[in-house]
């Protein structure tokens, strides 16, 4: 297992991490019980992952508190544990968002159900527009400071949001944002606009989540077949499909690069994601242990020039606007983090 810098701190974790979205759940998503959930934390744990991911809002705690049950016996010392605050956990009107009031009460009851005294890396699940950022910031600089998490992190921002969260708390002298947890896959490559260049010009990393565009890109998905279980057969709606063909025509190179390598299209798709800028961990999960097990060996993969140059180029998204007109006219003046959207648009212009 490969260990990997989370953004410009000095927390090392690995480059496959644990999803608990299925702990507790009842679900399309899949059902993890206390025994399951074990067996798929030491599976994952022989191979060298150190960092499991859960929110308070997944299953309503449920996800959280069997993680801590999970975790009581020894195994909460080989693992740093990532949580999440932002969505509803109750009817009441200060039951969501970033207040300072909703963020410790949150941060304090999912420590409860956790069975730990500090939470390792602790998100802002999504943005609030109705918090003052100042507040949002000094709440986790102070959890922080309390020794009740020890990094923090932000989830499903804009770039606009997450520049001006750490111009808000370079300015108070608070803790920064030192990663942020994206959806990013071969099929939604929309985060390099901007939030991958971020990233690099101000050393926030990238924790990605649904790897697979919820099952779309594992392979077992193709134009003329469909599996008879899964999130997308009950209708789940993550990711938004708006071109069918290009998503089609995406899977048909993964299975092929897959089929050339005697491995699962989910394997294909989670190494390229290793590959790219930014990137320190891929969060895998999975309705069974067999999920569990396939995924793990993307960390084992290594995919060639070849086919990761045919990988880029079935996928590549079409340049938006200001990026084109910088693609154009701007070419003498890139710097490193420009480059990391415009280099192949450059390349196909030369």
């Amino acid at each position: 297992m490969d260990y990997r810098l989370l953004g410009r701190s000095g927390l090392k974790v690995s480059a496959l991490s644990i999803g608990t979205v299925t702990f507790g759940n009842d679900g399309s998503w899949g059902e993890t019980d206390l025994r399951d959930a074990q067996r798929q934390i030491d599976l994952c744990l022989d191979h060298g992952v150190n960092l499991i991911d859960t929110a308070n809002v997944y299953n309503n705690g449920k996800s959280e508190s069997m993680l801590g049950e999970a975790l009581s016996d020894g195994r909460r010392d080989r693992l740093l544990i990532s949580s999440k605050v932002r969505f509803p956990m109750g009817a009441g009107p200060n039951d969501r968002g970033l207040s300072r009031h909703h963020i410790v009460r949150q941060c304090e009851a999912s420590l409860q159900r956790l069975r730990t005294d500090v939470i390792d890396l602790y998100h802002v699940h999504e943005w609030d527009g109705q918090t003052p950022l100042d507040e949002t910031i000094e709440a986790l600089d102070t959890l922080v400071r309390q020794g009740k998490i020890r990094y923090a992190a932000c989830s499903n921002y804009s770039a606009w949001h997450l520049m001006k969260a750490l111009a808000v708390a370079d300015a108070g002298r608070h803790q920064r944002f030192i990663a942020q947890q994206i959806h990013y896959t071969l099929h939604s490559r929309e985060a390099e606009y901007e939030l991958i260049p971020l990233g690099l010009d101000q050393g926030v990393g990238v924790l990605v989540w649904s790897p697979l565009g919820g099952g779309w890109l594992s392979g077992k998905y193709t134009r003329h077949t469909r599996p008879e279980s899964g999130r997308q057969v009950t209708g789940f709606r993550e990711p938004p499909i708006y071109d069918w063909d290009r998503l089609w025509d995406i899977v048909d190179v993964i299975n092929e690069v897959a089929a050339a390598h005697g491995v699962s299209g989910a394997q294909v798709a989670l190494a390229w994601l290793l590959q790219r800028p930014l990137v320190a961990s891929v969060i895998i999960g999975g309705r069974t242990t067999a999920q569990f097990e396939d995924n793990l060996g993307a960390a084992e993969l290594k995919l060639t020039p070849g086919d990761v140059a045919k990988l880029d180029k079935v996928s590549q998204p079409p340049l938006i606007y200001p990026y084109w007109h910088q693609s154009f006219t701007a070419q003498d003046r890139l710097g490193p983090a420009d480059l990391a959207l415009h280099r192949p648009y450059l390349r196909e212009q030369s």
